[in-house]
C-alpha cells in the first residue's frame, strides 16, 4: 500500500496540483480503496483539532516577524555591512551572500523569505562587480536554505510537534551545523575563487573606519536573535510568546528607520496570511492523510520491511538520506516534512537514534531539497528576481553546494555530537 500511494503522490505531482489537494486526494484514495469505513468523516475533527494547536501560533508570528524585516530595509543595511567586512576573502560579495543570509535566517525562520530578501538586495552586484553570474546566483539560493535549519525555524517547531520534541532543545541542536553548513559554503566559495579567480568579481574596497561604522547596521539583527532565540534558550519565553517579543522588536525597527505606516503594515500583514494560509492548508490535510495510513497500517509495514532488510542501524539512515534526496526532486520540503516524518521518525528512533539529533538530519535533507530539481523551490525563486536567463544557470550554481550540505550529512551521520553538544549543556 505504501508503493500504491506514493505511485499517486508523485502522479499528481506531476500533474501539477496544489501540493495541499494532492495530499487530500491521496488521503481519499487510499480510504476509499483499503477502508470498510468512511474515514473522511474523521476529517473534520482533525482539521479542527490542529488548527487549534497552540503551537503552531508561532507560524504566523514569525512570518510576520520576517514581512516586517523585510519592508523595515534591515536587510539592505545588513548587507552593506557584511560587504564590507569580507571584502577581502577570496570572492568577495559571495561570502557576504551566504554571511547575510545566514544573520537573516537567525531572525525569518524562512528559506524563501531569506532567498528573496537578500537576493533582492546582492543581485544588482552581479554584472556590476563582474561576477560569474552561476555561482552567485547559487550562492543565493543555497544561503536561503539556512532558513529552516538556523533559529527561528519554523520548520523545526512543526517537527518538534509532531515527534513530541522539545523545540528549545532542536533550536539549541541546529545552531552549530547550521554555522557550520555557513562555512562549508564559504570555504567551496573560497576554493573556487583560488582556482579560478576571474568568477570571483571585483573587491570591494573599504577602511579600518568603515567597517566599524558598519557595524550598527548588523546590531539590529542580532539584537533581534537574542530577543527571539535567547528568550527561548533562557527558558523565558516560550516560542509563541518569543514570537511576539520579536514582533514588538521588528517594529520598533521600522518605526526607528522611517518605514513604518499604516501602508507598510496592510502589506506585511496581507502576505503574511497568504503564507500562513498555505503552510496551514498542507499541515492540516497531512494529519489527516497521516491519520488514515496509520489507520490502514503503513507506517508499521514500512517499519516491518526496513527491520528484514537486515541493515545496520547507520546503514538504515544512509538508506533514508538516499531516499528523501530522490524524494526532494518531487516534493517541496515542507510537504516532505509533513507527509514522511510520522512515517520515518519512529523506525529512526526505535533504532536507538537522538530524535533531536534526527531533527537537524532531516532540515538538512529538506534543504538539498530545496535547491535540486525540478521542484527546489528556492531555485524559482532566485529565478523570480533575477527576471531573465535560464533556470539552468540557478541550477548549475547551486550544484558545489549541494556538495557542501552531503559533506555536514557525513559529518553528522560520523560525529553526531555536532548536533547533540549544545542540548546536552541545557539538559
Amino acid at each position: 500500500m505504501f508503493i500504491q500511494s506514493f505511485a499517486i503522490l508523485l502522479v499528481l505531482v506531476a500533474l501539477s496540483l496544489p501540493i495541499a489537494a494532492v495530499l487530500l486526494i491521496v488521503g481519499l484514495t487510499m480510504g476509499w480503496l483499503h477502508s470498510p469505513m468512511p474515514l473522511y468523516v474523521a476529517g473534520s475533527e482533525i482539521f479542527w483539532k490542529v488548527a487549534n494547536e497552540f503551537t503552531l501560533t508561532t507560524i504566523p508570528l514569525f512570518v510576520l516577524l520576517g514581512e516586517l524585516l523585510l519592508r523595515a530595509g534591515v536587510a539592505e543595511r545588513m548587507y552593506a555591512a557584511t560587504a564590507l567586512w569580507l571584502n577581502r576573502l577570496p570572492g568577495g560579495l559571495l561570502h557576504a551572500n551566504i554571511a547575510a543570509s545566514t544573520l537573516f535566517s537567525a531572525t525569518s525562520g524562512s528559506s524563501v523569505a531569506t532567498a528573496a530578501t537578500i537576493g533582492t538586495v546582492a543581485l544588482p552586484e552581479v554584472e556590476r562587480r563582474g561576477y560569474n553570474e552561476r555561482l552567485f546566483l547559487g550562492s543565493l539560493a543555497a544561503g536561503g536554505t539556512l532558513g529552516i535549519l538556523i533559529p527561528p525555524s519554523i520548520h523545526l517547531i512543526l517537527y518538534g510537534m509532531m515527534t513530541q520534541s522539545s523545540i528549545p532543545q532542536l533550536y539549541s541542536a541546529a545552531m552549530l551545523p547550521g554555522l557550520l553548513l555557513a562555512l562549508i559554503f564559504s570555504g567551496i566559495v573560497a576554493l573556487i575563487c583560488i582556482l579560478r579567480p576571474e568568477m570571483g568579481g571585483q573587491r570591494i574596497e573599504a577602511t579600518w573606519k568603515q567597517r566599524f561604522e558598519s557595524l550598527p547596521s548588523i546590531l539590529p539583527v542580532v539584537g533581534l536573535f537574542i530577543v527571539v532565540v535567547g528568550s527561548i534558550y533562557a527558558g523565558i519565553a516560550t516560542p509563541t510568546e518569543a514570537a511576539a517579543l520579536g514582533l514588538l522588536f521588528a517594529l520598533v525597527l521600522a518605526a526607528f528607520y522611517g518605514r513604518l505606516s499604516v501602508r507598510m503594515l496592510n502589506e506585511a500583514f496581507v502576505a503574511t496570511m497568504r503564507t500562513t494560509a498555505m503552510i496551514m492548508l498542507i499541515v492540516m490535510v497531512s494529519y489527516f492523510l497521516n491519520f488514515i495510513l496509520s489507520f490502514l497500517g503503513i507506517p508499521q509495514a514500512l517499519t516491518r520491511f526496513v527491520s528484514e532488510l537486515g541493515l545496520s542501524p547507520t546503514g538504515t539512515i544512509v538508506l533514508i538520506v538516499v531516499f528523501f534526496v530522490a524524494l526532494g526532486c518531487f516534493l517541496e520540503s515542507l510537504s516532505m516534512l509533513v507527509t514522511m516524518t510520522p512515517l520515518v521518525a519512529p523506525i529512526v528512533i526505535g533504532m536507538g537514534f537522538d530524535p533531536i539529533w534526527f531533527g537537524v538530519l532531516l532540515t538538512i535533507l529538506l534543504e538539498v531539497a530545496l535547491i535540486t530539481p525540478p521542484v527546489g523551490i528556492n531555485l524559482y525563486v532566485v529565478q523570480a528576481i533575477r527576471k531573465r536567463g535560464g533556470m539552468g544557470d540557478v541550477i548549475v550554481g547551486s550544484l558545489p553546494f549541494v556538495v557542501a550540505m552531503f559533506v555536514l550529512i557525513g559529518l553528522l551521520i560520523a560525529f553526531p555530537q555536532i548536533a547533540l553538544w549544545l542540548p546536552s549543556l541545557s539538559g
